[in-house]
């Protein structure tokens, strides 16, 4: 089983955020539309989502990065516990 701080990954831009959902979706082997049904938000979002769109609606962002099992975590810059 893979520990919390080896599955951590610093986002630092929203289009580093997209592509990790987009992997994440591709790994749970889920399409566009799937993720779009399951978070009750239009097949666009997922797609503006996945490509990086800056001003998208946090909430939403959020419910997404729930529904595939994903979550935001904030600490100070600094606290890298290990990590590089």
């Amino acid at each position: 089983m893979t520990s919390q701080i080896e599955s951590a990954k610093r986002i630092r831009s929203s289009e580093e955020l997209g592509k990790l959902v987009q992997q994440t979706r591709r790994d749970q082997s889920l399409l566009q539309s799937d993720i779009a049904g399951l978070a009750g938000t239009g097949n666009r979002f997922i797609v503006d989502l996945e490509r990086g769109k800056p001003t998208l609606q946090l909430q939403k962002v959020l419910d997404v990065l729930d529904l595939m099992g994903l979550e935001v975590v904030i600490q100070r810059k600094g606290n890298h516990h290990g990590r590089p």
